[in-house]
This record gives structure tokens, sequence and C-alpha cells, in this order.
């Protein structure tokens, strides 16, 4: 096939080494091993700060969505000993409970950390997992681009670790497992290549459904962009004129490959699709606005936060947040792409166009869909349609946000790098000016977006009265039980304590509301409710937020603790702590104290239990009479 570099035969090594075989598998061993140490090293670099204290270190960029994936390493120990259901749970949001198939559920890591879980804890899953979707990006990709495309190890060393730990990959390494799953895109690619094989189409047909329905447990979203640049690429690439007789004759066995797929992945994947599109509390959208999670265009050509380019001044506040810097690749190496493109095209042979032609293409596509439905420059958006007005309505389209959509950017970039990386190493540009030039502008390009390592900082410890149990004698079997403030994205302390509780096993309880995506309160009947981040406040939970997050003690009324007898009898609350230490999200300290005061005066006077403030609640009686 037109896009794999041909490798030398053995026997064009010189007759006179009997051991040249081995001796070449031995170099290409070793040079394996060098490339997964390396990535790995970078790795813990990268993420160094949550292993220095993984019980204590949160990412200061994303609390809460740290917290969320620690919930779901927990409840992935959950499901494997109490046999509950991976894609739906009611321990979260009760009374209504949470559409996990809808959400980013990760089950294959949950169910494959379980016992690490168990054994350590939620905390270093979340740092092991993180760690290890780094480093396996940059393997996976090198693995792929020194198998299909290039011939030096070295190009598709330095290719597979840009691609592992481009800006955009370290943005998502703020809490995203999901995201920074990279390896799944070069692992699908790889297999997707191989469906022309003639004579396996069984065999690779499963291989690629297997693949995919790990890859929807972990990364639906990211799935669904690698199956979109796939398509663009096989319809390109088949179209052009030097290869299209190739493609016609494999097209028999690619289409009885693909049939495979669907009947292997659609077996495995029926119920969790169903869940995720018909399944109770699912909805539509994802509750983010489309037209502010998009990438800015200046974005491309500045650097992220977290990069050396940063330290000298060279960064620019462009994204909607830090943990979606998606592009940020800077002036430099946008110019060396290009340029290298163009360089490629007019030494290559009419095979290796079809290729690039393809790659362009989708590089292209999605550079666009990044862009969103308007134009974003230096955050100011102009009134110009773009293609993804027509297609953010649409079914996968609707739940997604356009600026992620310049992930695949990276992945076309590597491939750029690689192939003329590979041909500076080779020679095949003579030395002379040229040579010297790229030389140092891949240099110049690279050294600033070197990543820093994420930022921490310090969140509260799990309270005795959770570690320890005691939580049992004020909550019966199949209670509810929160920490104030209520578990929300920006106040997830009552969330992660839950997690730790499942992690160790036996007894659980529930708790209201958390960080999740749900469907909002109400909708149009007969349409599918929009989505939402977390559940639709109430009066109450909304009360111990503005004390935790504003300071504000209100003056409680008569019909402020009449709501709140309505909201816990409405949650089934058996009782209510609050820690003596509470953390807040992304640089927030709470108002510990605000929020103490509100307690007493809607709850009435609390129990010192342990290391925490305890109310029990009586239900059918007003709060303030206990």
């Amino acid at each position: 096939m037109s896009v794999a570099a041909p490798a030398p035969a053995a026997s064009a090594d010189p007759p006179s080494e009997p051991d040249s075989t081995s001796g070449r598998r031995w170099r290409v061993w070793r040079a394996h091993l060098t490339m997964a140490l390396v990535a790995l090293a970078l790795a813990v670099y990268v993420t160094g700060g949550l292993w220095d204290d993984p019980y204590t270190h949160v990412l200061s960029d994303n609390v809460g969505d740290q917290a969320f994936f620690e919930w779901l390493m927990g409840y992935g120990y959950y499901t494997v000993t109490q046999g509950s259901d991976p894609f739906f749970t009611d321990l979260l949001n009760t009374p209504l409970g949470v559409n996990l198939a809808a959400n980013t559920s990760i089950t294959v890591y949950t169910v494959l950390f379980a016992p690490l879980t168990h054994l350590a804890g939620p905390q270093i899953s979340f740092v092991t997992v993180l760690t290890l979707n780094l480093a396996g990006s940059a393997f996976a990709w090198y693995l792929f681009l020194r198998r299909w495309l290039v011939r030096h190890a070295g190009a598709a060393a330095v290719a597979g670790l840009f691609c592992g730990f481009a800006p955009g990959f370290i943005s998502h390494a703020n809490g995203h497992l999901n995201w920074t799953a990279g390896w799944i895109a070069p692992v699908v690619l790889w297999q997707v290549l191989k469906l022309r094989e003639p004579g396996r189409w069984l065999r690779n047909g499963l291989r690629l459904g297997l693949l995919l329905a790990v890859g929807f447990s972990i990364a639906a979203e990211g799935l669904f962009y690698t199956a979109l640049a796939s398509g663009i690429f096989v319809v390109v690439w088949s179209l052009a004129k030097s290869v299209r007789a190739e493609a016609r004759a494999a097209l028999p066995t690619v289409l009885a490959a693909l049939g495979v797929t669907a009947v292997v992945a659609g077996t495995l994947l029926g119920y969790p699709l169903y869940m995720h599109f018909a399944g109770p509390q699912t909805f539509s959208g994802t509750g983010f606005n489309q037209r502010y999670f998009v990438e800015d265009v200046a974005a491309y050509l500045t650097y992220p936060s977290r990069s050396l380019g940063t330290l000298f001044g060279l960064g620019k506040e462009l994204a909607p947040n830090r943990t979606e810097e998606t592009s940020f690749f800077g002036l430099p190496l946008v110019v060396l792409i290009l340029v290298s493109f163009g360089l490629l095209w007019w030494r290559a042979e009419p095979g290796r166009r079809a290729t690039l032609r393809a790659v362009g293409a989708v590089g292209l596509v999605f550079l666009v869909l990044s862009w969103g439905p308007r134009p974003m420059v230096n955050k100011h958006e102009w009134d110009i349609p773009l293609p993804y007005t027509s297609l953010m309505h649409l079914p996968l389209f609707d739940s997604a946000l356009p600026l992620r959509f310049a992930l695949v950017v990276i992945g076309v970039f590597g491939i750029v790098l690689a192939l003329i990386l590979d041909q500076l190493i080779s020679r095949r540009i003579p030395v002379g000016a040229l040579h010297a030039g790229l030389s140092t502008a891949v240099v110049v390009s690279l050294l600033p977006i070197i990543p820093l390592p994420l930022r921490v900082q310090h969140r509260a410890a799990e309270p005795a009265f959770i570690a320890d149990g005691t939580w049992k004698r004020y909550v019966p079997p199949g209670g509810t039980l929160t920490a104030l403030p209520f578990a929300l994205n920006v106040t997830a302390d009552g969330q992660r304590w839950q997690a730790y509780t499942m992690a160790r096993g036996g007894r659980q309880f529930r708790i209201p509301e958390g960080y999740f995506l749900g469907p909002q309160a109400a909708g149009e009947e007969g349409r599918k409710r929009e989505g939402r981040i977390g559940a639709p406040p109430r009066a109450t939970d909304w009360l111990f937020l503005r004390a935790g997050w504003y300071g504000e003690t209100p003056q409680v009324s008569n019909a402020d603790r009449a709501q709140a007898r309505s909201d816990l009898a409405y949650w089934g609350v058996d009782a209510i702590f609050l820690a003596d230490e509470i953390t807040g999200s992304d640089h927030q300290t709470l108002n510990r104290s605000a929020v103490e005061v509100t307690a007493r005066a809607l709850l009435g006077e609390p129990e010192r239990v342990d290391d925490v403030l305890v109310w029990r609640i009586r239900r059918g009686t007003d709060p303030v009479d206990r």
C-alpha cells in the first residue's frame, strides 16, 4: 500500500554477517525499549506533582474532573465486586441516578485497574492511568509511524513524542483520562490500514471490532473523531488517479472486514449504545456552549500555558480554559509543517502524493471544524458562518465541542513531521543550506512547546469519619449521606470521598447531586432534554454553594427551613456532615465558616463526631427542631 514505507529486506544485508538478521532485530527492539522508557520518563515528569503526594495533591486547573474520574475508578471496583450496572448508577445523583454511558465512563480502565484501586485507592489509579496514557500515546504513535510511514526510528520517535505530548494533550492531562488516551487513534488507524490484506478479512474485522468496543468505553468522542478522520482519509486516498485501481481491487476485502467489524462491535456495544442514546437520564448536547468552546484561529500560532514558550512570555490566553488548549502549536511549527508538506509533495512519487493529499484533506477538514460555527480571532467572534453551523445539530456532532477537533490536527502535524525528519536523517534531502535550514527549523519549532509539569494544589484529606467507617452509624443500608457543600464540579469533596469508600468495598451510601452530565429538569414533550452539568439545582444546595463560594451567610427563614425539609426528603438524606477542611476548585478557597453558620441556622446544632460535624435528618420534621 502506498502509505507504507518499504522496509529493507533481510536479504539485502551483507551475506558476510550471518547474525545480521538477529542483530537488526535487536537494534529494533532496543529502539522500541529506549522510546518506551523516554516516553514513560517524560510522562512521569509531567505528572510529577501528583506523584509527589497523590492523596492530598490535586490538579489545580481542573479539580472537578479529577474528582469525577477518581469516582469512576472507585465505582469500577464496586461494579466488579457487586455486579452493578457499569452504565447506570443511583449511588450518584440520588434518587434519579446518572447515565454513565452518556458520560465518559472509561469502563475498560475502571475494570482493569480495579485491583490497584482497591489496594492503593482511586487517587493512585487516576495518576497511574494518566501517566500511562501520555506515555502510551507517544509510544503507539511511534510504532504506527515506524511501521507505516518512515524508515528511521529517530524520525518516528521525535514525531511520536510530539503526538503524545503535544500542547493539546498536555492541557487535557488536567483531569481528562479519556482525552489523554491518545493511543486509541494510532492503534485504530493501524488496524484500518490492515483491512485490505488479502485473505485476512475475518481476522482483521474481528480485531477492529474489538478495538472499537474498547475505544468507545474509554473515549467515545475521540473514537468518533478517529472514525471520521479515517473515513475522510480512505475516500480521498481512493479517489486519487494513481491508486484508484489499487483501491478498487481492495474494496471487496475491506467491505467484508467492515461487515465483521460491524457485527462484533454491534454485539459488544449493543447495550452501551442503547444506554447512551435512549437509556434513562440521557440527554442531547453536553451542557457546554458550542459557540464558546471553539478554537481561536490565533491559538494555532501561540503557545500554551504549560510550555517553555510561555516562560519566555510567548504564550497567550486564548482558550476557554486551561484544559482546552487544544492547538497552541506556535507560529514556527505551523510554518515548518506547511513548508515541509510542500517540499514532500514536490519530491513525492504519485503513490505517496495520494497519501499526502489524503492526510492534508484530513488536516484541513479538522482545522476548519475546530473553529466552530463562527470564526474566533483573538477572542473576537466574526459573523461569518462556517461549515460547523450545518453540523452542530446533527447526532454526534451535537455532543462534540468544536475546539477538540484540533486534536486530530496534532496527528496530521505528527505525520508530516515524521516524513520530513525521515528525509533529513536519511540525507534524501542532501546536506546543504536546505538541510541545515530545515534541521534548525525543527529545533526552533519544537523547543518552545516542550511541556512543563502540570500544576497541582493541596486538597482536603479524607476525614476519619469516612475513612474509619463511622458514617455507617448514621446511615442505614441503602441510605443517603451528603457532605457540605453538596457535591458539584466546584465542590467535589463529597463525590471523591464516596469514591474512596467504594474502593474499599462493603456497604455504600448514596449522595445527592454530584458532578456529571445529565438532562435539564424539563423539556418539550416528545423531545430529548438538553444536557447540563450536574443536576438541576434546588434551593437548599444552592444556599450552601453560595455560602462556600461567595461567603454569604443569609438570614434563614421558616420558608428556607420548609424548603430544606422538602429537598432533603426528595433526596432521602439520612445525615449531613461538614469536614474540618474542605476543598474548592481551581485556586478557589471555600469559606467553611460561612457553610457552618448556614448549616447551624438551617439544620440546628450538630454533633461533633471524629473530625466532622454531623446533622441527623429525621424525615418529616423541621430540620431546625432537632
